[in-house]
């Protein structure tokens, strides 16, 4: 399929030339010096392409790309999948980016198959997945029938909030991998992501228990998933009786004492979108020690893209997860907007490799998907040093924000 791939973009996209250019970027210079590389125009006109690619696939075989497996690409689970709304997201990226409209009807036809899977009860990744899809589409459209779709999924997902613990449960425990961790109440630094789904929901509405249970949730990790250095644990399994932590553990990273690079970056993100709404300056701080820890790790490798736990001594033979650093990016120019740290330069650095020809497919290549080199979770031996849909996300995200960096990037 690469060959075939490649084939089609030599007679229907021009090739993207990878050499050394200067970047304007909101008035200010940086050079991109790492390898070859592409300027930021010329990534959204390289981006769009190879997603014409992949959009073009994914309607010919009727699924939703998330990765590759076996030589080919990896679809969502069509009955629910954490990863289902990033692909519509992606495509609502590219709307905003190019400003042309038919990656927002792409959008809209890929994330109308996954509108199902708000009535899931059993999985925390409801924000994941209707937030980076429906979210957008509302955000942009404001049509009331998506936020519908939006509180259906809000709804769903308090439904796993529990008053004792304070916190939104992450996964069941009676299936799968998860049963066999003698689990009472996991809870994983990745359920940060979902809140800002119920933050905008309480601003758009104005019915405040969405943000009241988001908050308590973002108090609850605060409280119980860092150590004292800002590392995070990945997973706290609570007590329902007493809402006490029972254990300190990880589902994806090394250890139990680790920090996975993920999870980190999970982190970050979260608290800053936590302090973009409340605008409460302790989670301001917290997002700021979460960058400190993370940007001056002394296993934090030259080219600013992590292994996948940053606790594992570095070597060619570790593999790096590249999805790490598109989520560290976005947030830390988030983070930017609010703090009176320079954060955009180390986002800016973080891009110029991300966007070097180590990471940014070429055109046809990474079976259409943008960026190579993700690490789902070793531990489950799973997509691992392959293309990850969220890898995608999050690095178009970040081109969205420092475009707009000197904007208002409360979106």
């Amino acid at each position: 399929m690469e060959s075939q791939l490649k084939n089609n973009s030599r007679s229907s996209f021009k090739v993207i030339s990878l050499t050394l250019l200067i970047l304007i970027v909101a008035g200010a210079w940086f050079e991109f010096s790492v390898r070859a590389q592409v300027s930021k125009e010329d990534v959204v006109e390289h981006a769009a392409s190879q997603y014409m690619l992949l959009t073009s696939r994914a309607k010919e075989d009727l699924e939703i790309p998330r990765s590759v497996k076996n030589g080919t690409i990896r679809p969502i689970n069509k009955d629910f999948d954490w990863t289902a709304g990033f692909f519509p997201g992606s495509l609502w990226y590219l709307y905003e980016l190019t400003g042309d409209d038919n990656w927002a009807f792409h959008a809209r036809y890929f994330q109308g198959q996954i509108a199902h899977m708000r009535f899931f009860p059993g999985s925390h990744d409801l924000g994941h997945i209707f937030n980076n899809s429906y979210g957008h589409a509302y955000r942009l459209e404001n049509k009331p029938e998506d936020l519908e779709i939006l509180l259906d999924a809000g709804n769903t997902l308090i439904k796993r909030f529990n008053p004792t613990v304070k916190a939104i449960q992450s996964w069941d425990t009676d299936k799968g991998w998860q049963s066999q961790r003698g689990w009472s109440f996991p809870v994983s630094i990745d359920n940060m992501m979902t809140l800002e789904l119920l933050f905008r929901l309480s601003e758009w509405t104005g019915d405040p228990k969405y943000a009241d249970v988001a908050v308590a949730h973002a108090n609850t990790t605060m409280k119980n998933f860092f150590r004292n250095d800002y590392s995070s644990y990945h997973v706290v399994d609570f007590d329902v009786n007493s809402g006490n932590p029972l254990s300190f553990e990880t589902a994806q990273g090394y250890s139990d004492d680790s920090s996975w690079s993920r999870g980190q970056a999970w982190g970050l993100y979260g608290f800053t979108t936590v302090y973009n709404y409340t605008k409460d300056k302790k989670y301001l701080e917290f997002a700021e020690n979460i960058a400190s820890y993370y940007l001056n790790h002394t296993h934090l490798p030259q080219d600013k893209i992590p292994h996948w736990d940053l606790s594992i001594s570095p070597s060619v033979e570790v593999p790096k997860d590249a999805s790490a650093a598109s989520i560290v990016a976005s947030a830390l120019l988030q983070l930017d907007h609010f703090s009176t740290i320079d954060y955009q330069e180390k986002a800016e650095e973080i891009l110029k490799s991300l966007s070097s020809e180590k990471y940014l497919a070429k055109m046809g290549d990474n079976y259409a998907f943008l960026i190579k080199h993700g690490t789902g979770s070793i531990p489950h031996n799973e997509e691992i040093d392959v293309p990850l849909i969220y890898s995608d996300y999050y690095f178009l995200e970040a081109i969205y924000r420092l475009k707009n960096s000197k904007n208002n990037l409360n979106n």
